[in-house]
Protein backbone atom coordinates (compact mmCIF):
# COMPACT_ATOMS: atom_id res chain seq x y z
CA UNK A 1 0.00 0.00 0.00
CA UNK A 2 2.83 2.41 1.15
CA UNK A 3 4.25 1.81 -2.48
CA UNK A 4 1.31 2.42 -4.47
CA UNK A 5 0.56 6.05 -2.38
CA UNK A 6 4.12 6.82 -3.04
CA UNK A 7 3.79 6.00 -6.63
CA UNK A 8 0.94 8.52 -6.75
CA UNK A 9 2.82 11.22 -5.02
CA UNK A 10 5.38 10.74 -8.31
CA UNK A 11 2.69 11.26 -10.66
CA UNK A 12 1.01 13.87 -8.53
CA UNK A 13 5.13 15.90 -8.70
CA UNK A 14 5.85 14.78 -12.34
CA UNK A 15 2.08 16.34 -13.22
CA UNK A 16 2.72 19.56 -11.05
CA UNK A 17 6.53 20.12 -12.40
CA UNK A 18 4.86 21.08 -15.40
CA UNK A 19 2.80 23.53 -14.67
CA UNK A 20 5.12 25.09 -12.24
CA UNK A 21 7.77 25.23 -15.40
CA UNK A 22 4.32 27.01 -17.62
CA UNK A 23 4.36 29.53 -14.67
CA UNK A 24 8.36 30.16 -14.78
CA UNK A 25 8.13 30.69 -18.55
CA UNK A 26 5.53 32.97 -17.69
CA UNK A 27 7.50 35.41 -15.77
CA UNK A 28 11.25 34.59 -17.39
CA UNK A 29 10.61 33.29 -21.51
CA UNK A 30 13.83 32.26 -21.34
CA UNK A 31 13.77 28.22 -21.91
CA UNK A 32 17.13 27.08 -21.91
CA UNK A 33 18.44 28.69 -18.91
CA UNK A 34 15.63 27.74 -16.72
CA UNK A 35 16.52 24.05 -17.83
CA UNK A 36 19.83 24.63 -16.21
CA UNK A 37 18.65 25.82 -13.07
CA UNK A 38 15.93 23.04 -12.98
CA UNK A 39 18.69 20.23 -13.42
CA UNK A 40 21.40 21.74 -11.54
CA UNK A 41 18.83 22.35 -8.50
CA UNK A 42 17.34 19.04 -8.66
CA UNK A 43 21.34 17.22 -9.31
CA UNK A 44 22.22 18.89 -5.71
CA UNK A 45 19.22 18.30 -3.89
CA UNK A 46 19.21 14.25 -4.68
CA UNK A 47 22.88 14.38 -3.98
CA UNK A 48 22.45 15.80 -0.88
CA UNK A 49 19.70 13.27 0.22
CA UNK A 50 21.72 10.36 -1.07
CA UNK A 51 24.43 10.83 1.02
CA UNK A 52 21.97 11.33 3.87
CA UNK A 53 20.60 8.48 3.83
CA UNK A 54 23.67 6.66 3.59
CA UNK A 55 24.23 5.61 0.00
CA UNK A 56 26.88 7.76 -0.68
CA UNK A 57 29.43 5.07 -1.24
CA UNK A 58 27.72 3.83 -3.91
CA UNK A 59 28.73 7.16 -6.20
CA UNK A 60 32.02 5.63 -6.29
CA UNK A 61 31.04 2.69 -8.43
CA UNK A 62 32.44 4.50 -11.55
CA UNK A 63 32.05 1.81 -14.38
CA UNK A 64 28.45 2.04 -13.64
CA UNK A 65 28.45 5.82 -12.68
CA UNK A 66 29.55 6.42 -16.49
CA UNK A 67 26.91 4.45 -18.03
CA UNK A 68 23.99 6.75 -16.29
CA UNK A 69 25.82 9.69 -16.22
CA UNK A 70 25.58 9.59 -19.75
CA UNK A 71 22.39 8.12 -19.77
CA UNK A 72 21.46 11.53 -17.83
CA UNK A 73 23.08 13.84 -20.83
CA UNK A 74 20.39 12.37 -22.38
CA UNK A 75 17.31 11.94 -20.43
CA UNK A 76 16.76 14.37 -18.13
CA UNK A 77 19.44 16.72 -20.23
CA UNK A 78 18.69 17.19 -23.87
CA UNK A 79 15.32 16.41 -22.90
CA UNK A 80 14.72 18.84 -20.12
CA UNK A 81 15.89 21.42 -23.33
CA UNK A 82 13.22 20.47 -25.44
CA UNK A 83 10.49 19.61 -22.19
CA UNK A 84 10.81 23.38 -21.29
CA UNK A 85 10.74 24.62 -24.97
CA UNK A 86 7.54 23.03 -25.57
CA UNK A 87 6.07 24.14 -22.51
CA UNK A 88 6.86 27.72 -23.44
CA UNK A 89 5.73 27.14 -26.92
CA UNK A 90 2.75 24.95 -26.29
CA UNK A 91 1.38 24.98 -22.58
CA UNK A 92 1.72 22.68 -20.16
CA UNK A 93 -1.17 20.58 -21.04
CA UNK A 94 -0.84 19.90 -24.24
CA UNK A 95 3.38 18.96 -23.84
CA UNK A 96 1.89 16.88 -20.78
CA UNK A 97 -0.36 15.05 -23.45
CA UNK A 98 1.99 14.65 -25.94
CA UNK A 99 4.59 13.53 -23.43
CA UNK A 100 2.10 10.72 -22.03
CA UNK A 101 2.24 9.01 -25.24
CA UNK A 102 5.61 7.75 -23.95
CA UNK A 103 4.58 4.28 -22.69
CA UNK A 104 3.48 3.88 -26.34
CA UNK A 105 6.63 4.59 -27.45
CA UNK A 106 8.72 2.50 -25.06
CA UNK A 107 6.40 -0.46 -25.71
CA UNK A 108 6.96 0.05 -29.42
CA UNK A 109 11.01 -0.08 -28.86
CA UNK A 110 10.49 -2.85 -26.07
CA UNK A 111 8.62 -5.20 -28.50
CA UNK A 112 10.67 -4.55 -31.99
CA UNK A 113 13.71 -4.54 -30.51
CA UNK A 114 14.18 -6.52 -27.33
CA UNK A 115 11.64 -8.99 -28.23
CA UNK A 116 9.03 -8.43 -25.35
CA UNK A 117 5.55 -9.50 -26.21
CA UNK A 118 2.59 -8.15 -28.05
CA UNK A 119 -0.66 -8.39 -25.97
CA UNK A 120 -3.86 -7.73 -26.04
CA UNK A 121 -4.04 -5.32 -23.38
CA UNK A 122 -0.85 -3.05 -25.10
CA UNK A 123 -2.59 -3.06 -28.30
CA UNK A 124 -5.83 -1.86 -26.87
CA UNK A 125 -3.51 0.94 -25.13
CA UNK A 126 -1.97 1.76 -28.35
CA UNK A 127 -5.26 2.90 -30.07
CA UNK A 128 -6.32 4.93 -26.97
CA UNK A 129 -3.15 6.75 -27.03
CA UNK A 130 -3.22 7.57 -30.84
CA UNK A 131 -6.88 8.61 -30.74
CA UNK A 132 -6.24 11.11 -27.66
CA UNK A 133 -2.91 11.94 -29.30
CA UNK A 134 -4.38 12.76 -32.78
CA UNK A 135 -7.47 14.33 -31.47
CA UNK A 136 -4.88 17.42 -30.49
CA UNK A 137 -5.09 18.02 -34.34
CA UNK A 138 -8.46 19.17 -34.15
CA UNK A 139 -8.09 21.35 -31.32
CA UNK A 140 -9.04 25.29 -31.93
CA UNK A 141 -8.50 26.29 -27.93
CA UNK A 142 -5.02 27.13 -28.08
CA UNK A 143 -3.07 29.55 -25.41
CA UNK A 144 -2.11 33.02 -26.61
CA UNK A 145 1.21 32.15 -28.25
CA UNK A 146 0.34 29.13 -28.97
CA UNK A 147 3.54 27.67 -31.85
CA UNK A 148 2.70 23.83 -33.29
CA UNK A 149 6.35 23.29 -33.13
CA UNK A 150 6.30 22.92 -29.74
CA UNK A 151 3.95 19.93 -30.29
CA UNK A 152 6.92 18.43 -31.85
CA UNK A 153 9.79 19.10 -29.16
CA UNK A 154 7.08 17.70 -27.14
CA UNK A 155 7.25 14.38 -28.99
CA UNK A 156 10.48 13.90 -29.38
CA UNK A 157 11.16 14.48 -25.50
CA UNK A 158 8.45 12.01 -25.34
CA UNK A 159 10.64 9.65 -27.79
CA UNK A 160 13.49 10.93 -25.44
CA UNK A 161 11.88 9.39 -22.35
CA UNK A 162 10.99 5.88 -24.30
CA UNK A 163 14.30 5.25 -25.31
CA UNK A 164 15.39 5.94 -21.43
CA UNK A 165 13.03 3.67 -19.67
CA UNK A 166 14.53 0.75 -22.18
CA UNK A 167 18.25 1.90 -21.63
CA UNK A 168 17.23 1.81 -17.74
CA UNK A 169 15.62 -1.79 -18.35
CA UNK A 170 18.76 -3.03 -19.36
CA UNK A 171 21.36 -1.00 -17.05
CA UNK A 172 19.08 -2.09 -13.41
CA UNK A 173 20.06 -5.60 -15.13
CA UNK A 174 23.74 -5.23 -14.98
CA UNK A 175 24.18 -2.94 -11.61
CA UNK A 176 24.07 -3.33 -8.23
CA UNK A 177 24.17 0.79 -7.74
CA UNK A 178 21.34 1.94 -5.51
CA UNK A 179 18.95 2.99 -7.16
CA UNK A 180 19.32 7.16 -5.63
CA UNK A 181 23.08 7.15 -6.36
CA UNK A 182 22.02 6.05 -10.08
CA UNK A 183 19.48 9.16 -10.11
CA UNK A 184 22.15 11.64 -8.55
CA UNK A 185 24.39 10.51 -11.44
CA UNK A 186 21.81 10.67 -14.13
CA UNK A 187 21.08 14.14 -13.04
CA UNK A 188 24.60 15.21 -12.95
CA UNK A 189 24.84 14.20 -15.94
CA UNK A 190 21.72 15.99 -17.04
CA UNK A 191 22.90 19.66 -15.29
CA UNK A 192 26.28 19.24 -17.17
CA UNK A 193 24.85 18.61 -20.22
CA UNK A 194 22.31 21.61 -20.20
CA UNK A 195 24.77 23.92 -18.76
CA UNK A 196 27.74 23.27 -21.45
CA UNK A 197 24.53 23.84 -23.57
CA UNK A 198 23.60 26.79 -22.54
CA UNK A 199 26.88 28.69 -21.97
CA UNK A 200 27.40 27.91 -25.46
CA UNK A 201 24.40 29.44 -26.96
CA UNK A 202 24.54 32.32 -24.66
CA UNK A 203 28.19 33.19 -24.84
CA UNK A 204 29.54 34.17 -21.38
CA UNK A 205 26.16 35.87 -20.11
CA UNK A 206 24.51 32.14 -18.74
CA UNK A 207 25.43 33.32 -15.56
CA UNK A 208 23.78 36.64 -15.28
CA UNK A 209 21.23 34.77 -16.64
CA UNK A 210 21.02 32.24 -14.29
CA UNK A 211 20.38 34.48 -11.09
CA UNK A 212 17.83 36.43 -13.04
CA UNK A 213 16.00 33.59 -13.94
CA UNK A 214 16.48 31.85 -10.23
CA UNK A 215 13.35 32.20 -8.36
CA UNK A 216 11.44 31.66 -11.37
CA UNK A 217 12.50 28.39 -11.99
CA UNK A 218 13.85 26.91 -8.50
CA UNK A 219 10.04 25.66 -7.58
CA UNK A 220 10.38 23.58 -10.50
CA UNK A 221 13.68 22.18 -9.45
CA UNK A 222 12.50 20.83 -6.23
CA UNK A 223 9.66 19.27 -7.21
CA UNK A 224 11.48 17.79 -10.24
CA UNK A 225 13.97 16.53 -7.15
CA UNK A 226 10.88 15.76 -5.20
CA UNK A 227 9.19 13.72 -7.97
CA UNK A 228 12.48 12.10 -9.07
CA UNK A 229 13.24 10.49 -5.58
CA UNK A 230 9.41 9.34 -5.06
CA UNK A 231 9.92 7.68 -8.47
CA UNK A 232 13.37 5.96 -7.07
CA UNK A 233 11.51 4.83 -3.59
CA UNK A 234 8.22 3.57 -5.46
CA UNK A 235 10.57 1.60 -7.51
CA UNK A 236 12.39 0.34 -4.52
CA UNK A 237 9.53 -1.02 -2.54
CA UNK A 238 6.86 -1.95 -5.15
CA UNK A 239 6.94 -3.57 -8.53
CA UNK A 240 6.82 -2.02 -11.66
CA UNK A 241 3.59 -3.33 -12.86
CA UNK A 242 1.88 -1.49 -9.68
CA UNK A 243 3.93 1.90 -10.39
CA UNK A 244 3.75 1.96 -14.27
CA UNK A 245 0.16 2.60 -14.30
CA UNK A 246 -0.08 4.78 -11.67
CA UNK A 247 2.65 7.00 -13.17
CA UNK A 248 1.16 6.87 -16.38
CA UNK A 249 -1.49 9.53 -14.95
CA UNK A 250 1.01 12.44 -15.06
CA UNK A 251 -1.49 13.68 -17.82
CA UNK A 252 -4.33 13.95 -15.78
CA UNK A 253 -2.47 15.74 -13.24
CA UNK A 254 -0.84 18.40 -15.34
CA UNK A 255 -4.30 19.70 -16.68
CA UNK A 256 -5.66 19.40 -13.20
CA UNK A 257 -2.54 21.62 -12.05
CA UNK A 258 -3.20 23.77 -15.21
CA UNK A 259 -6.83 24.20 -14.68
CA UNK A 260 -6.38 25.18 -11.20
CA UNK A 261 -2.88 27.74 -11.24
CA UNK A 262 -2.80 29.28 -14.45
CA UNK A 263 -6.67 29.26 -15.66
CA UNK A 264 -7.59 29.92 -19.73
CA UNK A 265 -3.49 31.05 -20.34
CA UNK A 266 -3.09 27.18 -20.75
CA UNK A 267 -6.28 26.76 -23.62
CA UNK A 268 -8.01 24.02 -21.56
CA UNK A 269 -11.16 22.66 -23.27
CA UNK A 270 -13.45 20.10 -23.74
CA UNK A 271 -11.15 18.45 -26.30
CA UNK A 272 -7.88 18.85 -24.31
CA UNK A 273 -9.81 16.85 -21.35
CA UNK A 274 -11.03 14.23 -23.88
CA UNK A 275 -7.64 13.97 -25.06
CA UNK A 276 -5.84 13.23 -21.86
CA UNK A 277 -8.72 11.16 -20.52
CA UNK A 278 -7.84 8.84 -24.00
CA UNK A 279 -3.65 9.43 -23.21
CA UNK A 280 -4.41 8.29 -19.71
CA UNK A 281 -6.47 5.20 -19.83
CA UNK A 282 -3.90 4.22 -22.51
CA UNK A 283 -0.87 4.29 -20.29
CA UNK A 284 -2.28 3.00 -17.59
CA UNK A 285 -3.75 -0.31 -20.06
CA UNK A 286 -0.20 -0.46 -21.18
CA UNK A 287 1.51 -0.13 -17.81
CA UNK A 288 -0.61 -3.09 -16.75
CA UNK A 289 0.02 -5.42 -19.33
CA UNK A 290 3.79 -4.61 -19.89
Amino acid sequence: MLAVGIGVLAGVLFGLLTTLVRRGLMRQPNALVGAMVITSSAAVMVLVVTVLTGKGGDLLELRMAAGYFALGIVVPGISQILFVVAVREVGASRTAIMIGTAPLLATIIAVAFRGEALVIGLVAGTVLIVIGGASLAWDRNLPPGFRARGMLFAFFCALLFAVRDNAVRMLDGASEMDPRAATTWTLIGAAVAVAIYATISRRGAVLTEYRSVFRSFIPAGVVFASAYLALVVALEIGRVTVFAPLNAMQSMWTVLFAWLLLGKSDGIGARIVLAMLLVVSGGILIGVFR
